[in-house]
Parts: C-alpha cells; structure tokens; sequence
C-alpha cells in the first residue's frame, strides 16, 4: 500500500466514482461523475485530476491494450477507510487540537440521531469504557 496522498475535495469526487465502480477510463470516470451538481465539471479537467492523483500514488495506471486512440485504465491505489481514517485524523489535529471528545460531543449536540443509532454509539462508548479501565489496571 502506497503512503497515504493527501486527497482533495475535488479529487475525493473522482475517488468516489473509483472506489464505486473501478477500475475505469477517463472516459468512464467523465460518464460516472455526470450529471453531478457538484462535479460539472468538463472531461480535460477530470483527466487533470486523474493524473494529479496518478502522480500523488493515489491511482494506478494500466495502458488498455489495443485501445485507439490510447487509453488507461485507472484504479485506485488506497483504500477508502484508509484516506477516511487520514482525513479524520487531520481534521481532529486542526479543527480540536486532537481532541476526539469536543468532536463527538459537537456533532452529536446537533444531530438527529435514531433510536438505533443511540444504542450503537452507547454501545460503542461502552465498549471504549471497558477497554479503558482494562489499560488502566
């Protein structure tokens, strides 16, 4: 696995299609982001951001054999969970210091959680509490 990139807004977009449904052309990433409000973007650009994330060792490159005009596939390199324990981490360190508690207790103050989603995280608090107390011995 390739040191983990430093990914984007724009280039998390084509991840996305990536993740979802690689490997792909250029062309069949322009097809998957179509249509996207926040993605209107024209083909050149989304081969700007192909090659971007190519040269940051976020996606693979493989010629199409026999493709004319030439083509590449392109496949992602990094994993999702991975670039989104990445990005977390940076946004704890520069949002709150680090700080995992002040997030949790931010977003939760405003969500509209369902029973269901109430008792995963208490069950989850719970657990983290047990390991805790078992470190702390």
């Amino acid at each position: 696995m390739p040191k983990m990139p430093q990914i984007t807004d724009a280039e998390w977009e084509v991840m996305k299609a990536l993740w979802a449904a690689g490997p792909l052309t250029a062309g069949g990433v322009v097809r998957k982001l179509e249509g996207r409000r926040a993605t209107d973007w024209r083909p050149r650009t989304i081969k700007t951001l192909l090659a971007r994330l190519a040269r940051k060792g976020a996606v693979a490159t493989e010629r199409v054999e026999g493709a004319s005009p030439p083509a590449f596939l392109y496949r992602a390199r990094v994993t999702r969970p991975a670039c989104a324990r990445r990005e977390g981490r940076s946004f704890l360190r520069r949002v709150y210091d680090g700080a995992l508690a002040p997030a949790l207790l931010h977003f939760l103050e405003g969500a509209d959680l369902s029973a269901d989603d109430v008792r995963r995280l208490r069950r989850l608090l719970e657990e983290a509490g047990r390991s805790s107390n078992k470190e702390g011995r």
